[in-house]
């Protein structure tokens, strides 16, 4: 696609308020315009092809490492985060290929162990933040070190689409930031559902009168309101009732799912695993990848780790000795 077609293009359908392709910040590193995608599409290209995407697939959202196979993954909660970032986009008319990049890289820096995981190694590295970390991977660990050199607005995205301490500097990166929230509220209580920990009589009836009953009522609601509550395009948002039901949701799922003893004696264990490959790569430097080497990084035992999946960081901590309770992760 030439760059007058993509320009004609956007300036006919996007809002004005959309963040346009051709109007990006750009790249660390300048690079030639592809003849077919615009600069928010070779990026969310890059990201799917990244090694880093392809480890999502084994590393935890909630449940860590369930025999069933219908339990989201971090890579599908990436992909719902996608999904729903799209529709509000779409409604809205704001880029849909800058939201699905941002939307698709914003968990490549997460933890093995979900934020068990990441609470564990910031008790050993207190600035680590997953949200950075993603942005890390994509502009020095990807590719050997190279980076995936992606533009100004996607890595914009992803750095604030968690915390307090950034905010998106454009609309859509606002759009991910909330659809985040919306897919792990909401598969988060049907993966709690699934695993026999809540019923969904449970679930507080303020929530069920203004959301909806169930999973799909939930989302939808919410996806409106947000599109309803943000037409104006001052800003990225949900009405009061609404935000508040979310609220009240999430609220329900720390007293019921994250925080209940059986998580708590999880993440005891998961402590455990990320202190003794902690100490073990900080005491062996030979025994890391030459990238990750402390010459090379004196934060590349911490990206090693936090690069991780489930199952690779599980076996390396039981081929060093370590021990893991029967049945400790066991969700059928």
């Amino acid at each position: 696609m030439s760059g007058n077609k993509e320009r004609n293009r956007e300036l006919e359908y996007l809002a004005a308020a959309a963040t346009q392709s051709y109007e990006s910040k750009g790249r660390i590193r300048p690079e030639e315009p592809c003849p077919l995608r615009n600069c928010f599409q070779r990026d969310r290209d890059r990201i799917i092809h990244a090694k880093s995407f392809r480890r999502l697939m084994h590393k935890t959202q909630v449940f860590i490492s369930p025999y069933g196979d219908h339990y989201r993954t971090r890579l599908t909660h990436t992909l719902e985060v996608a999904q729903i970032s799209r529709t509000i986009a779409r409604a809205l008319w704001l880029n849909e290929d800058l939201v699905e990049a941002i939307a698709l890289g914003h968990d490549l820096g997460h933890t093995p162990f979900g934020h068990a995981g990441e609470r564990s190694l910031q008790l050993l590295q207190p600035d680590f933040r997953h949200n950075k970390q993603s942005l890390r991977v994509v502009n020095q660990i990807e590719k050997d070190g190279l980076g995936l050199n992606l533009t100004y607005e996607v890595r914009d995205g992803i750095l604030a689409h968690s915390g307090d301490a950034y905010l998106p500097h454009t609309l859509e990166g606002s759009v991910v930031r909330l659809a985040d929230r919306v897919a792990y509220v909401n598969h988060d209580i049907d993966d709690a559902i699934r695993a026999g920990i809540i019923d969904a009589k449970e679930i507080p009836a303020t929530c069920n009168k203004i959301l909806g009953a169930t999973h799909s009522e939930r989302i939808n609601t919410m996806v409106m309101d947000i599109v309803h509550a943000s037409k104006d395009l001052l800003s990225i948002q949900m009405t009061a009732d609404v935000a508040a039901a979310m609220d009240m949701l999430r609220e329900f799922l720390f007293a019921k799912v994250y925080q209940r003893e059986q998580a708590q004696k999880e993440e005891e264990q998961i402590r455990k695993i990320i202190f003794l490959l902690f100490h073990y790569y900080n005491e062996h430097d030979a025994a890391l990848p030459g990238q990750f080497r402390k010459q090379q990084d004196p934060f590349g035992v911490t990206d090693y780790i936090a690069g991780m999946t489930d199952r690779f960081a599980l076996r390396q901590y039981e081929l060093l000795g370590g021990v893991l309770p029967p049945g400790m992760f066991d969700y059928d």
